[in-house]
């Protein structure tokens, strides 16, 4: 049933619980069993978030869902119910822009795919060219690893290379429901004979090629489709990570609540007043507005409350509908500038900075702690062989033999070196133990020999131990035909039988396989951390590379200890029946797998250990340094030894000469029999420590690391979970909360031996600290995903560990020392940017509703709007949108190079500072200081009688015009003197707004519009300007309610020329006594000219 392209399947539903079964060819079926068909969906991908027939009821229900878009949604439908001051357009319009921009904003087919040729749909690899069923996957849509990946057929289907010999093919295969992980897969094939008996094989990730994934260097392979369209991995890997909601917008809502109170309390006064007003009879009924019948007999409560919505309506405008859209205008444009940045380009990888969600620009510039991994984001990831150790003799050197390359950790009970045989059998063990695969040049159809030999592996330490190993004669050569070849000393080639590979993982930390050698002998070679290996070797055998193994550590290399043992024949097959259960298995399979490996790798002998360098990234040290600088808090969570990574944080500048380490490890636990008592001994002594040296605020915490006592925490694995788990009958439940106390008073912390979860734990613990700090979380790894998840922002890096912790990041640069670009200069502008956005916004609103509650005093409370529609409805969406936005993407308060020099700057924004209550209340007595000058200086202008020279008395919507044009240019004016950086953009909107303004007025007044019913806006602003007195009036009530920003600006200017003479007298003083410093950035004069405010 062979087809090139295959049908779509069936469309049906299916729960993805249990397992599916795709019958490939004809499936046998006997004369008692009963078919059914199974249905799967069609082949087709949906990745967009709507389709056509829900985007509408869907979109709107997420739009609605903000507080301020459903407010504007209820006082849109009581200007449609009930008999309103304004048109429901003047609300509805607005609403329905906003809205408008954001939402703007087969069974059993086999397929044949030739080389370059993407896969279409999930596959299960039948056979390839390649006579050992292998072929070559790029993966780099899917994860971004360019690299080649090797896949495998099973060893029953890899002959069937013709169209004729997989037509008769007949096999059914199980696998697990459709889920997103692209690295796991668990499934088993069973392969019909003639005589009915299936032959079940397992299936792993290493069988399956992924929609989306491009054939190289294979002429072409036949797979069958077992996921498609919707259920591949790729089209369920569309699906958003948990949305993350920055400080800002707390902030937003929070605003929105308080302004929102202010609408309630006004409408609540008016429609007070009102009735206060109209307690009188000659003004609840003047003889000229006489009441009908039907209004004297309407329940008056009634009345008081369509009374309070009519107020409602007419001051509805303090809230700013169309901030989110210019919030969201601002984000996503924003986001471009990280992209567009050249200092985060590598030519390395030939890429830059990458954002994945525009909703956190912000949050870059509130961080408080930073959370690293060590490997591959402090380190290059990029191993050097460095020496061995067998049997506590050291090999440094380069050599193709080991003779008279040995050195000593001292009096050992071995002569010159080790024995001969046990050096070959380390470095078999080198050659053997691992999944590095060979690329060879010329060749497609199976791996050659070839003096120059690519070695390929997922991780960069299996690279360095293979190379090491040929450094001392003995080269792995590649995989032929499930056999591994390795080149002797001798120059002889060995081929072994690879039986079991025993993947590692971040939980066992070790990896191991079994081959067979040409004379029958069954090995096991294990390779892993001391911590995971010394507990399954002989005692006596681990003192002898235990010295060693600390002493590289001590050096800040990466080791991995070596073990080795023998497997007789017949418990040989006990562990393959055992392994072939485990690995058949469809539920629970990696769990079972486990346990079958634990039971394995006992009893082993340990042969020696290695040593691997990984040197510092480029300016790590001093990104790390300008970091603490700025005021962040930064840890280090790693899965290595605690000697390796305290040695990596000293190189690095975590950990400063002078800085007073703390630990809690298990080797200080371990000095007291009862671990318990120890920690809380431990715990109560740093706490007591701590507190006399800092002060309990954390604001002045931060100052003072730069005059106190540096501290710094070690804390492993193994203690933080004693500390997270402490038994209830202790007596030290508090455990906790006092380490976390000692956390906050360190400036740097080193987590060392931390397992993946343990990672996230530490954020998700440093998250929920009182005060709620902003953390980020930065690696490279697949373990470092769960904490790049965790925390409030996620940094992938574009390592060398492939492109998991890049997926599933917020933002994703090629190297650590990105990131001091990324938070200091990126980060601070867009939290200032944006902090201003949101503040002007509720200034400009609340100068445009202040002046129409005080009309109400002088109109009788009749709810008698003071605007036309027309500048209601446009006063948002057109005269005032565009200044703002162009501050918000381009404005420079501080020139980058200075913010990325001084990182103390960074401090002046933390803690949210521009959205805290001190400038909100200075925004809105601005804006209610403004606001009241509008109004009562165009109210004394028309004390005058006659403004004209013709005696012509202007009436209320002149008035109205007055304050509103006062409005419009005060609060652009508003802008343009806070804007520090200037582009011919801010130029152009700015100004051009403001003609904008003007030009609309004169058009809107100098036509008769058919479709109004009045006519009250005709001629009424070019009459407005015709008069001397009015110009004269507008210009100083522009002055007058800008006046405490220009001499707020001049005073501001005074103080700065005065701080830069005294610092220019600080300079002299202190150049004739100077000395150097560990942390030279902390010493630089902060002076006022960095103040935002």
């Amino acid at each position: 049933m062979f087809r090139r392209s295959f049908n779509r399947f069936c469309a049906g539903e299916e729960k993805r619980v249990g397992t599916r079964t795709v019958f490939v060819g004809n499936h046998p079926v006997s004369e008692t069993e009963a078919y059914i068909a199974q249905k799967f969906c069609d082949n087709r991908i949906v990745s967009s978030k709507y389709t056509l027939w829900n985007f509408l009821p869907k979109n709107l229900f997420e739009q609605f869902r903000r507080i301020a878009n459903f407010y504007f949604l209820i006082i849109f439908l009581v200007q449609v119910t009930v008999d309103t001051p304004t048109s429901p357009i003047t609300s509805g319009l607005p609403l329905f822009f906003v809205i408008t921009v954001t939402a703007i904003k087969q069974v059993g087919d086999i397929v044949e795919v030739q080389a370059d040729e993407t896969f279409p749909c999930d596959l299960i690899l039948l056979s390839s060219c390649t006579v050992d069923g292998t072929c070559y996957v790029t993966t780099a849509s899917l994860d971004g690893e360019s690299n080649c990946k090797t896949h495998y057929a099973v060893r029953d289907t890899t002959e069937l290379r013709t169209v004729e010999s997989i037509d008769n093919l007949r096999a059914a295969i199980e696998c697990e429901q459709p889920q997103p992980d692209l690295y796991k897969f668990v499934g088993r094939i069973n392969i019909y004979s003639n005589s009915l008996e299936a032959v079940a094989r397992s299936l792993g990730p290493e069988n399956l090629l992924l929609k989306g994934a491009t054939l190289k260097n294979t002429k072409k392979i036949y797979g069958v489709a077992v996921y498609t369209g919707m259920e591949t991995k790729m089209a369920l890997n569309y699906q958003g990570k948990s949305q993350k909601r920055s400080a800002v917008e707390k902030s937003i809502n929070a605003f929105l609540i308080v302004y929102l109170f202010i609408l309630l309390t006004k409408a609540a006064i008016c429609t007070t007043l009102k009735y206060v007003w109209q307690s009188t009879p000659h003004n609840d009924e003047p003889w000229y507005n006489q009441k009908t019948q039907k209004e004297r007999e309407t329940w008056k409560v009634l009345k008081m409350f369509t009374d309070f919505l009519s107020f409602m309506v007419l001051f509805n405008f303090i809230i700013p509908v169309s901030m989110y859209v210019t919030v969201e205008m601002q984000k996503f444009l924003g986001s471009f500038f990280i992209s567009w940045d050249n200092d985060f380009y590598d030519e390395e990888i030939n890429e830059g900075a990458l954002v994945n969600t525009s909703d956190l620009n912000e949050e870059l510039g509130q961080v408080d702690y930073v959370f690293t991994d060590k490997t591959g984001t402090l380190t290059e990831n990029s191993m050097e062989f460095i020496e061995c150790c067998i049997d506590g003799h050291k090999y440094k050197g380069v050599a193709q033999e080991t003779d008279g390359l040995s050195q000593t950790d001292g009096p050992l009970p071995y002569l010159d070196r080790a024995d001969k045989s046990r050096e070959e059998l380390f470095l078999r063990a080198l050659c053997l133990c691992h999944t590095v695969e060979v690329k060879t040049n010329d060749t497609v159809d199976g791996v050659t020999q070839s003096a120059e030999l690519t070695y390929m592996s997922s991780s960069p330490d299996e690279i360095a131990l293979v190379k090491g190993a040929k450094k001392y004669g003995f080269t792995f050569v590649g995989v032929q035909n499930g056999y591994m070849r390795v080149e002797n000393q001798r120059k002889e080639i060995e081929e072994y039988e690879l039986l079991h590979t025993l993947n590692f993982d971040a939980v066992r930390r070790r990896m191991s396989v079994i081959v067979k050698t040409h004379s029958g002998d069954i090995l096991l070679f294990c390779k892993g951390a001391d911590s995971a290996v010394f507990p399954r070797v002989q005692n006596h055998e681990i003192e002898l590379i235990k010295v060693h193994v600390e002493h590289n550590a001590m050096e800040g290399y990466r080791t991995l200890c070596v073990a080795f043992k023998e497997i007789s024949p017949d418990d040989y097959e006990r562990v393959n029946r055992q392994l072939i259960e485990a690995k058949m298995a469809l539920q629970d399979r990696e769990e079972k797998m486990e346990k079958v490996f634990d039971e394995i790798e006992t009893d082993m002998h340990l042969i020696g250990a290695t040593a691997v360098e990984d040197k510092l990234q480029d300016q790590a040290a001093e990104t790390i340094e300008a970091l603490h600088a700025a005021g962040l808090k930064v840890w280090v969570l790693t899965g290595d030894k605690m000697e390796t990574a305290k040695s990596t944080c000293y190189a690095c500048r975590l950990f400063q000469t002078n800085t007073e380490l703390l630990e809690l490890t298990t080797k200080t636990i371990e000095e007291s029999e009862r671990k318990e008592d120890r920690l809380h001994e431990l715990l109560t002594e740093y706490r007591k420590k701590l507190l006399r040296e800092f002060p309990k605020s954390t604001r002045s915490l931060k100052k003072a690391w730069t005059e106190h006592q540096e501290y710094g925490l070690i804390i492993d694995g193994s203690t933080l979970s004693l500390i997270l788990n402490s038994s209830q009958d202790s007596g030290s439940n508090n455990y906790k909360s006092i380490f976390l106390q000692i956390c906050m008073k360190c400036t740097a912390v080193l987590c060392c031996r931390m397992a993946p979860l343990q990672k996230a734990q530490i954020v998700r613990m440093v998250k929920n600290l009182k005060g709620s700090p902003i953390t980020l979380s930065i690696g490279d790894g697949a373990n470092d995903v769960s904490m790049i998840l965790e925390s409030h922002v996620g940094i992938g890096i574009k390592g060398k560990e492939g492109r998991q912790a890049s997926r599933n990041s917020d933002y994703s640069v090629p190297k650590f020392k990105h990131l001091k670009k990324l938070l200091l200069a990126h980060g601070h502008l867009y939290y200032v940017r944006i902090a201003h956005l949101v503040q002007y916004f509720f200034y400009k609103n609340l100068c445009f509703i202040l002046p129409q509650f005080l009309y109400q005093f002088f109109c009788g409370f009749s709810q008698q709007p003071l605007y036309d529609a027309a500048y209601l409805t446009m006063y948002n969406i057109c005269f005032t949108s565009l200044p703002i936005l162009a501050y918000s993407l381009l404005e420079q308060h501080i020139n980058i190079d200075t913010l990325t020099s001084d990182p103390r700057l960074y401090m002046k924004i933390s803690g949210n500072a521009m959205l805290q209550l001190g400038p909100f209340l200075y925004w809105t007595f601005l804006a209610a200081f403004e606001g009241t000058v509008f109004f009562f200086g165009t109210y004394f202008l028309f004390q005058t009688t006659s403004l004209d020279e013709n005696g012509k008395v202007y009436g209320n919507w002149t008035f109205g015009t007055i304050v509103f044009t006062v409005l419009v240019f005060t609060v652009t004016l508003k802008l343009a003197l806070d804007t520090r950086f200037w582009t011919w953009i801010n130029h152009f909107v700015i100004w051009g707004s403001l003609a904008f303004y003007v030009f609309f007025s004169f058009f809107w007044g100098g036509i008769i519009w058919p479709f109004l019913k009045q006519q009250r806006m005709y001629f009424v602003f070019a009459q407005m300007l015709s008069s001397v007195s009015i110009w004269l009036a507008i210009i100083l009530l522009i002055f007058i309610s800008l006046s405490p920003e220009i001499l707020l600006i001049v005073l501001k200017s005074v103080r700065r020329r005065s701080a830069r003479s005294n610092l220019s007298c600080k300079k002299a003083s202190d150049s004739l006594s100077t000395r150097p410093s560990v942390r030279p950035l902390l010493l630089r004069t902060f002076s006022d000219e960095s103040n935002i405010f």
